[in-house]
């Protein structure tokens, strides 16, 4: 799948999305900085949430609607949260072209139709449905319908609610799919990231996968590179101390640098499957052990563990003919530090 002008696929490098979330204080002066941060830090691209809050949820104070499920925003309600986190939309396009100058991919998960059709307007290259809108089968039915290539996070899905998702997006030929294995729990504990589904969901449904990570640090995202994800989605903050809902589990610039190089030199050591030398092995093979004289050796001497020996350098016989030589004589004279060769034996 291409994401502007970058492709993804089995063998390409990571596409490291920053996201930018609710991390922008409802400053742009500080969504801009931010995005410049992104760039510097190794990103590919800059995602946005594309809501207006009456657009997820209702403006009610009911037990429905009040969040006290053991999550960061317990207390508030979920019209209150997302009244707080959206980001304007009048921001949106003067967003994506500063990111499009710096060279950034700009995107975004868009949370109803309107959502939708303003991001195509905007000409975004590609669509980041979210986890908890995964069953929302009608939006995932019309964001299908534009034509463009979609990431979905798998964040609260079942495996029925996958499998129809992607019957969804196929149903139009849409083959420009990934999905990011995703736990939502903010932030997320080591027991319940289950990388090891990362390589199954690339077996199971034979697309693009990624990581969307909301764990404490790096670690998780460097193992997912070497399972296979080849999207990794890390929230991006200029500084957890400007606080924000989303700051906990944000990366900081020099963290999130920290995750791209630590991926690329993982990228480079993984290589292919191979039992071949390189040409520094094959010159290492000069210190591997061989067989010497280990002391002056007359002409028809018998040869024992004595005076012959397995040791570094690798310029004798090799150490697997030790036995077949003992007792054999020398046909000249040996003197101690002399690499055996048949030329020197009866």
């Amino acid at each position: 799948m291409f994401i502007g002008r970058n492709e993804i696929n089995k063998n390409s490098p990571v596409y490291f999305i920053a996201e930018l979330s609710a991390n922008h204080q409802q400053d742009i002066e500080i969504a801009l900085k931010t995005i410049e941060k992104m760039k510097e830090s190794g990103a590919n691209a800059v995602k946005l949430q594309t809501f207006k809050p009456e657009s997820i949820t209702l403006d009610c104070n009911n037990s429905f609607f009040q969040i006290r499920h053991g999550t960061l925003w317990d207390g508030m309600t979920l019209y209150k949260l997302y009244k707080k986190v959206y980001t304007p939309w009048e921001w949106q396009p003067k967003l994506k072209e500063y990111a499009e100058s710096i060279g950034l991919d700009f995107f975004s998960s868009p949370f109803d139709f309107e959502a939708v059709d303003f991001l195509c307007k905007m000409n975004v290259p590609a669509f980041k449905i979210a986890s908890f809108e995964i069953t929302d089968i009608p939006l995932i039915e019309y964001i299908v319908s534009k034509q463009k290539p979609i990431i979905i996070s798998t964040g609260i899905a079942t495996l029925e609610d996958i499998n129809l998702a992607l019957k969804v997006c196929r149903s139009e030929s849409n083959k420009d799919i990934a999905l990011l294995k995703c736990t939502s729990a903010y932030p997320t504990p080591l027991e319940e990231v289950n990388l090891l589904t990362i390589p199954d969901m690339e077996k199971r449904f034979k697309v693009i996968v990624g990581l969307s990570d909301h764990t404490l640090g790096i670690s998780v995202p460097v193992a997912a590179s070497v399972l296979g994800a080849k999207i990794i989605e890390k929230h991006f903050i200029l500084d957890r101390k400007l606080g924000g809902p989303d700051s906990a589990f944000s990366l900081e610039p020099r963290e999130f640098k920290n995750m791209v190089d630590i991926i690329r030199e993982t990228e480079k050591s993984m290589g292919r499957e191979t039992y071949e030398l390189t040409g520094k092995q094959i010159s290492g093979r000069k210190f591997a052990r061989s067989l010497f004289a280990v002391k002056d050796i007359e002409k028809g001497e018998v040869l024992t563990k004595e005076n012959i020996r397995s040791i570094r350098p690798g310029d004798g016989l090799h150490p697997k003919y030790f036995y077949d030589i003992i007792g054999k004589k020398a046909n000249t004279d040996i003197s101690f530090g002399t690499p055996l060769s048949w030329d020197l034996i009866e």
